[in-house]
């Protein structure tokens, strides 16, 4: 010190404190009020500087009362340097924080909106949340005179044993930030693996991929894995698709009159369903003569994936009444089977069969 401390200079520095606190729930208040203002806008910039100043303000008010208190006390030139150093830096700190956040934020809403889900892919958000810590930390060890020049030269030798040592790592991380970037998967996607796992794409993060299973089970992928793989895609190009269902009628039927009452039973299930694609065009296609039926394909609109389930198993109750009402008749399948023993042949209709004869 350079003189003694006296009274006069205690209620000095807790003053300039306590109006440094004063002033920080001042701008709370304030900046309290101006969110709820820039809420009601609809730019979004308003409500990220208010969401910036309303962290940042009030600390650095209360520092700058700690400041002003340090300068009241007979401090030496060296402690005040140092005070001064120390709360510089916890400003700082506090700024590099709140700009990871806020555009870590920003990022997840890009994320999002180019997804159309809202799930989100936080590989990029911890990507960006990292990358301005990071910088956020070297700019104060800069500030508070330390060189950061060694740090990164030491940095760049040894990250060649960092990517030997997390190989695996690097190759999900790179994976994972190669999907994204090729957009082959987006979160809200309904993807099915050649190993037959499937599911909704929930999450890709800088590790894995979370798919959740129409069971609400998750499987976890290793992004390399995820990339590396056959996969497909029932999202994209587009998430509208087509299912088909096999359906089978005796020989005897008017097919004719076969694919007309198909055509009614689609049209039907595709109105009233909900998931159904209401513009889809009825589509029945005969292509076999079978054992003891002619098979068909009924090719129907869902719009996506997991709707298929509900809209297959309604258009089979519907068609199977329809088809009772109107008398057209699916075979069971026909068997005969021969038997040989000491010489004689005895031939044994299947029960199936013998039921189908009685009626």
């Amino acid at each position: 010190m350079n003189r003694d401390l006296t009274l006069h200079d205690a209620v000095v520095a807790g003053i300039a404190v306590a109006a440094g606190v004063a002033v920080a729930l001042l701008l709370r208040v304030l900046l309290r009020w101006l969110g709820k203002q820039a809420a009601r806008t609809a730019w979004e910039g308003d409500d990220i500087i208010v969401d910036v100043l309303r962290t940042v303000a009030p600390w650095a008010a209360v520092a700058g009362g700690v400041a002003s208190a340090a300068a009241a006390l007979p401090l030496t030139s060296q402690v005040g340097h140092v005070v001064n150093q120390m709360l510089i830096a916890f400003v700082m700190l506090t700024a590099s924080f709140t700009a990871a956040r806020v555009i870590s934020g920003l990022v997840r809403s890009v994320a999002q909106s180019r997804s159309g889900v809202a799930a989100s892919a936080t590989i990029f958000v911890n990507i960006t949340r990292i990358a301005i810590l990071a910088m956020g930390f070297l700019i104060i060890l800069e500030t508070l005179g330390i060189s950061i020049a060694p740090l990164l030269t030491a940095l760049g030798v040894g990250g060649l044993a960092i990517a030997l040592a997390l190989k695996d790592t690097l190759a999900n991380l790179f994976a994972g930030v190669h999907i994204l970037v090729s957009k082959t998967v987006q979160p809200g996607d309904y993807i099915r693996l050649s190993s037959g796992e499937e599911g909704y794409v929930r999450d890709i993060n800088w590790r894995i991929t979370v798919v959740e299973q129409l069971n609400n089970n998750l499987v976890i992928i290793p992004n390399a894995k995820l990339a590396g793989t056959n996969m497909t895609n029932f999202s994209r190009p587009e998430q509208k698709l087509s299912v088909t269902v096999q359906v089978g009628v005796a020989y005897d039927s008017d097919l004719e009159h076969v694919e007309r009452v198909t055509n009614e039973v689609i049209e039907h299930v595709m109105k009233d369903i909900t998931g159904a694609v209401p513009d889809h065009e009825p589509a029945v296609r005969f292509h076999t003569f079978g054992d003891s039926r002619i098979g068909f394909t009924v090719i129907l609109g869902v719009g996506e994936y997991s709707d298929k389930y509900r809209i297959k198993h309604e258009f089979i109750k519907r068609l199977h009444q329809r088809y009772r009402e109107e008398g057209i008749r699916i075979p069971a399948p026909a068997r005969t089977v021969s038997l040989q023993q000491a010489g004689a042949e005895a031939v044994i209709p299947h029960p199936r069969e013998s039921l189908d004869a009685a009626g």
